[in-house]
């Protein structure tokens, strides 16, 4: 494999049909010539990308992270991604839905969790796999492996039953007392809001919209999630639209005024200002500068 060479999954952020659960080997993908150099994202799949061999960088979002053996990659639904590949790599790539992490869960232990499970992803983008865990969790990835490409009875039941446990395993290797809070009303609350958020940033803008749907006041939840996170919902209002603005500029060619009519606004010059309020840089330098990626040769 070149040194410019990148390896992506491209799934379609449409599809209706998306599994509930895929596992893959990245030996697998890189097979897929025809995505290569194409950045990733899909709106309703959480991703982990386990590194066991190789080198090069990856690519989330506008943050680019070098990639070491044993380290593991967590992508939230919607977030772009992308391998950039200095060696051939050896691993597996994940992917799940929310609903699946439900099947047949009675003990809301936050290690496999819904919520608990976002806010793993949105502390730890990287986590490095201790030595002495790594013969287990290989293991575990085989037999996800084995059961995933097998027709056999209960055959979701024993994915779901040992992806559970794989969890369990990579949340051991953060510290719980940061990444894994204890659960509560006001971090249920936060993931709720931040879900609503993720899906909804284009049409609700203001704090009330989210309230009303959360059956809190306007007060209460800016005042919560300022608790909890250190700003209000208003900024991340703010911040998840300026996301979605600098993706879109990142990963394609579209122009300004076609990404202010996709986030709503009403000209160009208010969706101009916007971004240099909410970000510190004019839309025109993030473009000239924005985050680069080699395409293969």
């Amino acid at each position: 494999m070149k040194k410019t060479d990148c390896l992506s999954l491209l799934y379609s952020s449409k599809n209706s049909n998306t599994p509930s659960f895929e596992i893959k080997t990245l030996e697998s993908l890189t097979a897929c010539a025809g995505t290569a150099g194409t950045p990733a994202f899909n709106h309703h799949q959480f991703r982990i990308f386990w590194i066991t061999r190789g080198a090069g960088l990856f690519h989330i979002d506008m943050q680019r992270f070098d990639i070491l053996s044993g380290q593991l990659f967590c992508i939230l639904p919607g977030e772009v991604h992308l391998i950039q590949s200095g060696e051939d790599l050896e691993g597996y790539v994940i992917s799940f839905t929310r609903n699946f992490l439900s099947i047949g869960d009675i003990d809301p232990d936050m290690a496999h969790h819904p919520d608990g499970i976002t806010q793993l992803f949105e502390h730890c983008k990287t986590i490095q796999a201790s030595n002495d865990s790594i013969p287990d969790m290989a293991l575990i990835m085989e037999r996800l492996l084995k059961e995933y490409n097998s027709s056999d009875a209960f055959r979701l039941e024993l994915l779901n039953r040992y992806f559970k446990i794989f969890l369990i395993y990579l949340s051991r290797q953060v510290d719980t007392n940061g990444a894994l809070a204890s659960h509560s009303r006001t971090v249920g609350l936060v993931q709720r809001f931040m879900d609503l958020l993720n899906h909804n940033f284009k049409e609700m803008r203001m704090v009330a919209d989210y309230a009303r749907q959360l059956a809190v006041t306007p007060n209460y939840l800016n005042e919560s999630i300022k608790r909890s996170t250190g700003h209000p919902a208003s900024y991340h209002i703010r911040q998840r639209i300026a996301l979605e603005a600098k993706r879109q500029a990142a990963y394609s060619d579209v122009c300004m005024k076609e990404i202010a009519y996709y986030l709503g606004f009403s000209d160009s010059a208010h969706f101009s200002k916007f971004f240099k309020n909410t970000t510190g840089m004019n839309f025109t330098d993030f473009k000239k500068e924005k985050f680069a990626i080699p395409m293969a040769s």
